[in-house]
Order: C-alpha cells, then structure tokens, then sequence
C-alpha cells in the first residue's frame, strides 16, 4: 500500500481525519510541527523544522509529502511557498507538495475564477491569503473569518459553525463560482456536500483539497465520490 507522509500544524502529530476516510486505500502517516498559535508569528517558530520532519517521514517509509498547513505555506507569498518546497524536497527526498499548492490544483480543477472565501484566521493571515490567491489570477469577491488563534479553537468548530461560515461567504459575494474554506484544522468533510447542494456552487477547503492533492502526488486519481464535486473530477 502506498504510504503518504503528512507534516500536520498540531504538536500531537496525529493524522488528519479527511485522508484516510476519502482514501482508505491508501496509508497516511504524519509527523506534528507544533505551531503555538495560527499567526505569522507562531508559524515563523517552527517553519524552520520543515527538513528535518520531512526526512523523518522519509525514514518511516514515505513515498510523497504533503505540508498540511495552508496558511504555513502562504503566509510568506509564493516565494515562501517555493522555499517550503525546496525544504520538503531535500530533507524529504521524495515528491513533495503543500497544501496551499493542492488548493491551487483544486479551485483549477472546478473551474473556479471569482471565489467566495471563508476562513479560520485572524486579519493578518486573511490579507496574506488574498494576496496569495490574487496573485494566482484569483478574484476574491468576499472574504468572511472566524478570527480563530489556536488550534483548539480550530479544532472546537462544529459543522454549523462551518455552514453558517459558507453561508456568510457566499451572501458577500453575489457571482461567485466557488466557495473555498480556508484552514487545514477545519473538518470540512460533512458540511461539503449540504453547501454544494444548497448553493450549486463547488466547495473545496484545505483540508479536503490537502488530502487530494497529496493522494494524487503519490500517483492517486483523486477520485472519490460522494463527497463533493472535487471528488469526481
């Protein structure tokens, strides 16, 4: 079975709970960098860990890598994306790639070009996040955000929180072809089909687009249906 190694923002380092529930034919493992809070500051505390952990789960058998942190990737635009990679890359020595990239393939993927954007962050990492997608040829019609700091706060997010975040997203940006949830720590997975359902609009978030990108770096289709059109591309 292929194994997928997975560098993940939670100190416990535990698997993400999207890749194996879209993926069960195929093994995560992950190690955690233990970021101390979803700010630029608490990211520029543990970026520097990239090589390493990467060559750890190289060690463990990992044939790809996915960093599974899009704000961790984006924060420092994409030159800080290309250095995330060159990091993954030589400590991993295996392909690599980063959420924030996966989410570029995925909005591609859907066609998306004016984007409803919903987020877990704090106003910093919001305005990188909009640079970054601007940069990228995207239109960001609206943006809404949770102003969330810690992971636990991530963490705690119910699914109506996440559908009231979509609803809010969606409502500021009449014309959007496209809702993107934006935090890796956010389990997106349940509330994806009832926002596409409700809007006729595609959903992706970093976290579902995180496990795609990774499943298909490691030669994956990326297909798994049901949960979104993402999925059945």
């Amino acid at each position: 079975m292929t194994r997928i190694g997975m560098i993940v923002p939670p100190a416990a380092g535990a698997v993400p709970p999207e890749p194996p529930q879209l993926y069960p034919d195929l093994e995560f493992i992950s190690v955690g960098l233990g970021i101390p809070e979803v700010t630029p500051e608490g990211f520029n505390q543990v970026i520097g860990r990239l090589s390493d952990l990467a060559g750890d789960l190289r060690a463990q058998g990992a044939e790809a890598i996915s960093l599974m942190g899009t704000s961790l990737s984006f924060y420092r635009g994409p030159e800080g994306n290309a250095e995330v990679l060159q990091a993954l890359r030589a400590g991993g020595g295996v392909p690599a790639t980063t959420m924030t990239d996966s989410v570029l393939d995925a909005l591609s993927a859907v066609g998306a070009k004016r984007v409803a954007v919903g987020t877990a962050y704090t106003e910093p990492v919001n305005a990188a996040l909009t640079r970054y997608l601007t940069a990228n040829g995207y239109e960001v019609a609206a943006l809404e955000a949770m102003h969330l700091k810690t992971v636990e706060e991530v963490f705690a997010t119910s699914d109506a929180d996440l559908i009231a975040l979509g609803e809010r997203a969606i409502a500021a940006a009449p014309g959007a072809d496209c809702l993107f949830i934006s935090c890796g720590g956010l389990h997106t997975l349940p509330v994806i089909p009832v926002l596409e359902a409700s809007h006729g609009l595609p959903v992706i978030s970093s976290a579902t687009a995180g496990a795609w990108g990774a499943a298909r770096l490691a030669g994956h289709s990326g297909r798994s249906p049901g949960h979104g059109r993402l999925f059945e591309v």
